[in-house]
């Protein structure tokens, strides 16, 4: 799916805050407080997120950001973790929907949302794509994707010139995403608009994933194919990014401009080691918030605004996200998305972090 309205997000976070709170204090209400007849499904917000490999932000931000919106609201939550199995996605679904939802909030797998989304529907029970996009969904709550895409390729855009290389004649590589997940068109027509526009064509373009041993691979075949020849490589992501990097340091391979997204600790390393460009950085909070904004309306009996809308008429609440240098990292730090004592230990190449971290201001 893609997106086909670009309307701007404005004053996203307030409008996020003034949902939250419209929600929390208004007429609906909680069962409890509605006195709906102390059916609990009610008030529960079903939540199944995706895997742990593919990016820690999983685990390690959006289900704290998710539990807290939602319990603060007052609802009960029930979130699980279908580890990369698309088998036990659905089974996890199953077994929310015989205990009971008043929303289900999903972020796809390799396609195992739709069956979970109809069986839902079935139900009465309303359901919300959360980062990822699939067919069935009620709303679609994720960061700009498209714009994501376009901060990458500017990325590689820029990345070329800073080097003096024309991007019309420069060897670039596509590593795009899995083309199983919806965002990974939306990334690629981004990236492309902004690359193609510098007059850049691929000059390889292997299979899509979100792995990064599988893009380490992927990657080392290319180079081959290239005769040991690239200017720079747009990643769709930083998993696929570290991948490539291990392929460019194996080769003492420097100065070749790559994006990345996720703003991953590793990545925010290669960034102030000189080994990728930059990354796009979605601050989870943000998205999770407009999502628990979403889910309490659904649950209060509410029609949530949205901004957007993708291709078949789902209503699209966009999130917009941040470029990030080896200058911005210390934003990330700041925001709580990367611990700098942890960033700024130990070294990359021999470059040692701690010096890194001082020279950009990273504390």
């Amino acid at each position: 799916m893609k997106k086909t309205s670009f309307m701007a997000v404005a004053a996203l976070a307030g409008a996020v805050a003034l949902s939250l709170a419209g929600c929390a204090s208004g007429g609906g209400g909680t069962p409890t407080e509605s006195g709906d007849g102390g059916d609990a499904a009610v008030g529960r917000a079903c939540v199944i997120l995706p895997d742990s490999a593919s990016s820690n932000r999983w685990e390690d931000f959006d289900r704290k950001y998710l539990q807290e919106g939602l319990e603060a609201a007052g609802f009960e939550t029930d979130i699980q973790n279908a580890q990369g199995d698309v088998q036990k996605f659905a089974t996890i679904g199953d077994q929310m929907l015989t205990k009971g939802c008043g929303v289900m909030l999903l972020v796809d797998y390799q396609g195992a949302a739709p069956g979970v989304a109809e069986k839902a529907k079935a139900e009465g029970i309303p359901v919300i794509a959360y980062d990822r996009p699939f067919t069935g969904a009620d709303y679609y709550v994720s960061f700009d994707n498209v714009k994501v895409g376009e901060l990458e390729g500017q990325m590689v855009v820029d990345g070329l010139e800073a080097l003096g290389k024309d991007p019309a004649t420069a060897v670039v590589v596509y590593m795009g995403g899995d083309p199983t997940d919806g965002n990974a068109a939306m990334f690629k027509e981004g990236a492309v608009s902004v690359m193609e526009a510098a007059g850049i064509t691929p000059a390889a373009e292997p299979p899509g994933v979100w792995d990064q041993a599988k893009s380490a691979t992927n990657f080392e075949q290319a180079l081959t194919s290239l005769g040991g020849q690239v200017d720079a490589v747009w990643s769709a992501n930083d998993a696929n990014a570290a991948g490539v990097i291990s392929i460019l340091m194996k080769n003492n391979l420097r100065d070749v401009p790559i994006s990345g997204q996720d703003a991953q600790l590793g990545a925010l390393q290669y960034i102030l080691t000189g080994w990728q460009t930059g990354t796009v950085w979605k601050p989870v909070k943000l998205e999770a918030d407009a999502a628990v904004a979403t889910a309490i309306a659904l649950l209060n009996g509410e029609t949530p605004a949205a901004d957007q809308e993708l291709e078949d008429g789902t209503p699209y609440i966009a999130v917009t996200p941040n470029s990030v240098g080896p200058e911005q990292v210390k934003d990330v730090v700041a925001a709580g998305d990367a611990d700098a004592a942890e960033l700024c230990t130990g070294d990359v190449d021999g470059v040692s972090l701690a010096d890194a971290c001082a020279e950009y201001g990273v504390q």
